[in-house]
């Protein structure tokens, strides 16, 4: 059995069946195309997706991201589970056009209301008051017309997450970058945002992601260059999780353009 399992491996109908296995269930290569979420993640880092990360999503044929089986539970996994918490960095397909992957960071999930004054994202979740006041510091909450808000809940503990000082009202700018009327996320949805907030296309003018196109979460950096070739060591090899949350991978000095 072990001597059939190996040659079968060896072979190449083998190599490639293993190959969109992997793919199709534990880890997908993924390159960080845009500066959305700089400066967490950066252009030309080259990272694995965790595809089991939310469940089992509907595997697709790479590059042609046809999919090879039906969605059997209408909801875009094979196999369903919890979706992202806030906070969680999620590949997802982008709504307007699911065959183009996106990367941004989950900020609000179904049932929380928020908004965006003067640049800044205030979140009420949806456990309340009792369970705003046990998980957030309190020098981030405010009240605003009876309603208990968090202030950029984020910022804090992402310290990548930046806003462009040269962004300002009156150019050419969306307004959604400077003020979005408070919104309800639909159950089963989720809020997404860049961490580069003035540079970044994502709920706040197209809405937000169901679970049906929800892929994975960013796993770790398996190589990084930058736009003139230059190979970032210091990334290689790091999972996600530690560089979004240590200080010493954010570079003040990367452009947010």
């Amino acid at each position: 059995m072990l001597k059939k399992l190996h040659a079968f491996s060896s072979s190449w109908t083998g190599t490639v069946i293993i190959v969109l296995l992997i793919i199709f269930f534990i880890a997908q290569a993924f390159v960080i195309p845009s500066g959305s979420m700089k400066r967490t993640l950066l252009i030309g880092d080259h990272l694995f997706v965790k595809k089991f990360a939310y469940g089992i999503p509907t595997p697709h044929i790479p590059w042609l991201e046809i999919p090879v089986l039906p969605d059997f539970n209408n909801n875009g996994h094979l196999i369903s589970a919890k979706g992202p918490k806030r906070g969680d960095i999620v590949v997802f397909r982008y709504p307007p056009e699911p065959k183009t992957h996106f990367v941004k960071r989950c900020v609000a999930v179904g049932g929380d209301r928020l908004q965006v004054i003067d640049k800044a994202l205030y979140l009420h979740p949806h456990e309340g008051d009792d369970y705003i006041r046990a998980h957030y510091d309190p020098n981030t909450l405010i009240t605003i017309e009876g309603v208990l808000w968090v202030k950029n809940p984020y910022m804090k503990k992402f310290s990548g997450i930046q806003h462009d000082d040269s962004i300002t009202p009156g150019g050419p700018y969306p307004e959604p970058i400077f003020n979005l009327y408070e919104t309800t996320v639909p159950k089963g949805e989720y809020f997404m945002m860049g961490d580069n907030r003035d540079h970044s296309n994502d709920s706040r003018f197209w809405g937000t992601v169901p679970y049906s196109l929800i892929e994975g979460t960013p796993w770790f950096v398996y190589f990084s260059w930058d736009k003139n070739y230059k190979i970032r060591w210091n990334r290689i090899g790091h999972f996600v999780d530690t560089i979004e949350n240590d200080p010493h991978f954010i570079d003040p000095n990367e452009s947010l353009e």
